[in-house]
């Protein structure tokens, strides 16, 4: 009986093949089969997926915390993230379940937690005391549903008509937490417990009661620093109000016309500021409500005849800080002039008769002043203040003249430009990141605060992680960042920016060459790097390439050397006739010398073709003054793409440079261009199907009638060399369709018509040209929506359309023939045909409709003869297929190890190198790395691993045998795929649309990984997903933080290890000494016993329908929510007993103290009756 393969029918039936079709290729796969029988070491229980830790700047801030003693840093978003800074290297990401706003934060000050208001009215309560901080407790407020009739009280309808939380206050060494709502009502929380207290201050009975408008919302709640009986409330109306807490009644109350943003205490507790909408401070004596003591106008324009200043804009907050030495510090934010317009957001510092005014790059979201007591009533003594902007962390030195800022040691600036691309790197050369350091230290500001940095709390984790790692971020205003990523830390290396190669336009209209794309015409797009011999290339969206050269010496450069290509083949949009082939591949024998191409300085061959389009001409323009480039990254060559009869050029969409050759190879959907960077020469330029000569599996041929084809050499070497092409060649499909009319009417002799037909032609002309300048920016963004399934489909913005790569999956479509695009590119050393038997140099090229072709590369011996012998390019018709457009390309030994391309050791080349070294460079000749040993069998040598959007392949070499095939994924496709390696082996690791990760055996390619992780939501997280080796994966999760994730078993266990810790053990200060005559004549801070006024035994219980509490994982490191199956019934069945028995144990104790308590009782009333037993009445 004849065995299937389940799988190999379905593929059959998929292909409408027949079933001996099917035998056939299962025979092939047993076959394949015992050709690679490479022992795999990598098994299922290698792999888990698991977030490691999160860097950048938190995305839309909301809120500001701070723990004095602990000197812990927390920023709330509008996303229900939580950040947690300490000291530099130590972080900690925490996220709400319900993604709601964080409006206000609280720490429990050297208690280890933290207080989390939200805006879904819920309050939540983090243990800090472990590395993955944890809910404790929750308490759910209930919004009011319907409106209160005229029948429910005025308790009542306080009650249900809260709606959410406004303002949060908790006193220093109190777990007593007031929450004021938008009604005005305020509620008191146990943070122990976190149920609420009977005890409540309604908005009716603070405010007069003859008074017929509500208060507004509550702004503020603070406790007198002087006497912790008395609560200062401030309404949004303008109301502030004195509140005893024992009387419950108000003591004072304050009202000013204008609405209130802030208040904030002097410490002696006799006056209090507020600041208000009208852009004035307010400074009241608290027994003095009738009016203020003092009104302030930090910005407004002093009028005469003492009329009131100009109204100006509302100060946000403020706060007022005393010092024993010298005048109180006033800090506000806001307040600004009306007629200030255009000026950036600032913060005022006014100390004695001086005010400094502090300009922000970003809106201001809260401030904090860091003080050297925790303490309220004492001096203050501030000597920072934490500003949080939109998008940065601003610290502010208050101990120097001119008020410096501190220099950040956080990763907060990802996001100083937009990022387009990143790349991931792990286990690098050692010497790479202190050569990247070196460089980078010259690139530091000055004028920083000379002190260290404030936020100091935590501790460092144990380093588990040994090897090297760098992130690379490309940006949209063409900068590049290194970034240090070793043992879960980030920190900035270099800085390179691109861009200033190129001429800045000083306006729209000096920008006639940038219509690629609308904005950001340097942003980077790709990135290709060589670890070993620290070779950058670089594709920006202007259809530039840029290599790079380390060099650690300072260099001028009088001339920018330059390239510029012609690159653009079109076909017609049906089949050709089957009698008719495409015109075969030029061989290398026919091509014209590379030397014979000088490279071009300037773009100065800019022309205009004979009808007035823009042809031969760059996206940008090089600067033709000499250009100072500092140690670090140095320019090498710029290569750009031009503009060919009134068409851009396509943007790139794959890039590989390759240092032991000299070679960069870029393509897009036109064709490829090898560059020999070298010789500064082109060596291939081939529209897509030129590479397939006459074994085009699509029968296309280009657009006729062609007058005047090149002659077969010439599309070796299609270099902008001041030669026209013919006109038919250079126009797009989308131009002709539009000129084609007019031109195919009757010939006019009269001028009248001749000019009427010109005007006509030169508007279609400009509306195709502007017609195919929208299809080149959103080609990617349709075909990406169009491949996507119904439910994944996501609104892209315009930002993202830029640098997404067009995607055609579609083996069907002749439209997406036609845009037939290069998509995967890499050099290698292996078998190019079946009869090899040694490897030889070659570029693998991948295209979106799932072709891989092989072009070989023979290359000149090393030293002199390599600068002037050329490189000879020649195809080797091998043609390989898969479903799906070609993502990445990789190759095995016989050990199943990965094949690194061949390169060359780094050396600096800015220095004059001894005769010995000359003569060592000229022998010296790159090889392949490949551990491959030579005894073995040269007919199994290596294997190719492909892997497509759909499905990969091992394809063993020279045989070209395909081994080894996994369809991925049938309903969605690949984003990004990687091989990379993982203990001592190596794997395939993909990244799918549908939110799935997984990992595949090499070669077998037995599914070992396959977890649910991450649907696509947006085109960024698509762009700048990669994997890397030893089980390292990042992402952009949003536009400002890099999210850092690890799918190995080994890191996931060490990780916890690796983390920081945020709570360190520290005294808690002294309180402030209150003096012999203060603590004789009652004087100083009254403390105030808050268990006796707002236990419940003094308040009773409050309402069940007002909150609803809700326990937390309680910091057990999410063992509820993630464990699973038997185990995880387990482990929730001890948790449970735990509890009970918890509870069991509070209930025996309460037990055990009323009984104490009845036998106290009894003796006392004991005691009482003895002592008036023998007592007549009148004796009482």
């Amino acid at each position: 009986m004849r065995k299937f393969n389940i799988r190999k029918v379905l593929d059959g039936l998929t292909a409408v093949s027949s079933s001996s079709s099917a035998s056939s290729s299962s025979q092939q796969q047993q076959s394949g089969n015992r050709e690679s029988d490479i022992p795999e070491t990598l098994q299922s229980e290698h792999f888990q997926l698991c977030k490691t830790v999160r860097h950048g700047f938190p995305y839309q801030p909301s809120a500001l915390a701070f723990d004095p003693v602990q000197k812990i840093l927390a920023i709330g978003t509008q996303t229900g993230a939580l950040r947690l800074f300490g000291r530099p290297g130590v972080e900690c990401y925490c996220q709400h379940d319900s993604e709601a706003a964080v409006i206000q934060l609280q720490f429990l000050i050297n208690e280890g937690a933290l207080v989390s208001a939200l805006a879904d009215d819920t309050l939540h309560l983090w243990n800090l005391r472990q590395k993955r901080p944890a809910i404790l407790h929750s308490l759910k407020f209930n919004r009011e549903r319907q409106r209160s009739t005229q029948k429910q009280t005025e308790k009542e309808a306080g009650i249900r008509l809260d709606k959410w939380i406004t303002f949060c206050h908790l006193p220093f060494q109190s777990k007593w937490l007031y929450v004021g709502t938008e009604r005005g009502n305020i509620h008191i929380v146990n943070v122990e417990s976190f149920t609420l207290s009977g005890y409540v201050i309604m908005w009716n009975k603070a405010i007069e009661l003859s008074s017929k408008s509500h208060p507004g919302p509550v702004v503020h709640i603070s406790d007198n620093p002087m006497d912790e009986g008395k609560l200062l409330i401030g309404y949004e109306s303008g109301t502030v109000v004195l509140w005893d807490l024992k009387s419950k009644k108000a003591d004072y109350r304050y009202t000013h016309d204008e609405a209130i943003h802030s208040v904030a205490w002097h410490h002696e507790g006799k006056q209090f500021i507020c600041s208000h909408s009208d852009g004035t401070l307010t400074i009241w004596n608290i027994k003095s409500p009738a009016k203020p003591l003092q009104t302030i106008t930090p910005h407004g324009k002093q009028l005469k005849d003492g009329k009131k200043p100009e109204p100006c804009k509302p100060i946000l907050k403020v706060e007022y800080k005393t010092a024993r030495a010298g005048e109180p510090f006033i800090i506000l934010s806001g307040g600004l002039s009306y007629d200030t317009v255009g000026r950036r957001p600032c913060l005022t510092v006014m100390h004695g008769k001086s005010t400094a005014v502090l300009e922000m790059d970003y809106s201001i979201v809260d401030f904090l002043t860091l003080c050297e007591t925790p303490y309220p009533n004492d001096f203050q003594e501030p000597y920072a203040v934490v500003v949080l902007l939109e998008k940065d962390l601003v610290v502010i030195d208050l101990a120097q003249n001119g008020y410096p800022i501190f220099e950040n040691p956080y990763p907060l600036n990802i996001h100083e430009s937009p990022v387009t691309c990143c790349e991931y790197f792990a286990d690098c050369p050692a010497d790479l990141i202190p050569a990247l350091y070196s460089v980078g230290a010259r690139q530091k500001r000055q004028g920083y605060s000379k002190k260290e940095w404030p936020i100091s709390g935590g501790n460092w984790g144990s380093v588990t992680q040994s090897y090297p790692e760098i992130i690379i971020t490309g940006h949209a205003d063409g900068s590049i960042k290194f970034w240090d990523a070793s043992a879960i830390t980030l920190q900035v290396l270099y800085k390179l920016k691109t861009a200033k190669v190129f001429e800045k336009s000083r306006s729209k209209d000096d920008r006639p060459n940038t219509d690629i794309v609308d904005e950001d015409p340097y942003a980077i797009q790709i990135i290709s790097w060589c670890l070993e011999s620290r070779m950058l290339c670089i594709a920006g969206v202007s259809a530039h390439v840029i290599i790079y050269r380390f060099s650690k010496q300072e260099v001028t450069t009088e001339v920018i050397p330059m390239l510029e290509v012609r690159l653009l083949y079109e076909i017609n949009d049906i089949d050709s006739p089957d009698g008719e082939q495409a015109p075969p591949l030029p061989t290398p024998g026919t091509g014209s010398n590379p030397q014979s191409i000088a490279p071009q300085s300037h773009p100065s061959t800019s022309s205009s073709s004979s009808d007035g389009l823009r042809d031969n001409v760059p996206c940008l323009k090089i600067k033709s003054s000499p250009l100072k480039q500092s140690a670090g990254y140095q320019i090498e060559l710029v290569i750009q793409l031009v503009w060919v009869s009134g068409e851009p050029p396509q943007q790139i969409t794959s890039l590989a440079v390759n240092s032991a050759y000299g070679l960069v190879v870029f393509g897009n959907c036109n064709g490829t261009a090898m560059v020999d960077y070298l010789q500064k020469t082109v060596l291939l330029n081939l529209g897509t199907i030129e590479l397939y000569g006459s074994n085009d599996p699509y029968r296309r041929e280009p657009r006729s009638p062609r007058k005047s084809r090149q002659p077969s050499g010439a599309g070796l070497c299609d270099i902008n060399e001041g030669t026209t092409v013919p006109e038919d060649r250079c126009k797009s499909p989308t131009s002709d369709q539009h000129t084609r009319s007019p031109r195919s009417g009757s010939p006019n002799n009269s001028d009248d018509d001749d000019q009427k037909m010109n005007n006509f032609i030169e508007k279609v002309k400009t509306k195709g040209r502007k017609f195919s300048k929208m299809v080149a920016n959103d080609i990617a963004k349709m075909s990406r929506k169009l491949s996507l399934p119904t439910e994944l489909k996501p609104d892209l913005d315009v930002r993202d359309n830029s640098f997404s790569r067009s995607r055609s999956s579609s083996v069907t479509s002749i439209d997406k023939e036609s845009r037939e695009a290069i998509s995967a590119l890499h050099f290698c050393e292996t078998f190019t045909r079946k009869a090899d038997t040694s490897p030889s140099p070659c570029l693998w090229v991948g295209t979106t409709l799932g072709t891989v072709l092989v072009i070989v590369l023979n290359l000149p011996p090393g030293g002199e003869q390599r600068l002037s012998q050329p490189v000879i390019v020649s195809p080797s018709g091998t043609i390989l297929r898969l479903k799906g457009a070609i993502l990445r390309m990789a190759f095995l030994d016989t050990t199943g190890s990965l094949v690194p391309p061949a390169r060359e050791p780094w050396r600096e080349h800015n220095v004059s190198e001894d005769k010995d070294e000359k003569d060592k460079s000229k022998k010296r000749r790159p090889v392949s790395v490949s551990p491959s040993s030579s005894s073995q069998e040269i007919s199994e040598n290596q294997y190719a691993v492909i892997c497509s959007e759909k499905q990969a392949k091992v394809i063993s070499l020279p045989s070209q045998n395909c081994i080894h095939k996994q369809n991925i994924t049938e309903t969605s496709f690949v984003l990004r795929g990687d091989i990379v390696a993982l203990s001592n082996s190596s794997c395939l690791a993909c990244f799918c649309a549908n939110g799935h990760i997984m990992t595949f055996s090499l070669p077998s390619l037995r599914p070992l990984l396959d977890v649910y992780y991450l649907p696509l939501t947006n085109m960024r997280i698509a762009r700048t997903f990669c994997f890397t080796n030893n089980g390292q994966a990042s992402y952009l999760v949003s536009p400002t933080e890099i999210q850092r994730i690890t799918y190995s078993q080994e890191t996931c266990e060490n990780l916890q290890e690796m983390l920081g810790e945020l709570f360190t053990p520290v005294e808690t200060p002294e309180a402030p000494n209150r003096g012999f005559f203060k603590g004789l004549f009652g004087g100083g801070a009254q403390s105030l016993d808050r268990e006796e006024l707002f236990g419940e035994s003094a308040s009773g219980k409050a309402s069940r329908s007002l909150a609803q509490h809700i326990p937390g994982p309680g910091g057990i490191e999410g063992v509820k929510g993630s464990a699973s199956g038997v185990i995880g019934e387990l482990a929730r069945a001890r948790i449970a007993l735990d509890e009970r028995g918890q509870k069991l144990g509070e209930l025996d104790e309460r037990t055990a103290a009323m009984l104490s308590s009845a036998d106290s009782f009894s003796k006392h009333a004991h005691e009482m009756m003895m002592k008036y037993k023998d007592k007549k009445w009148y004796q009482f």
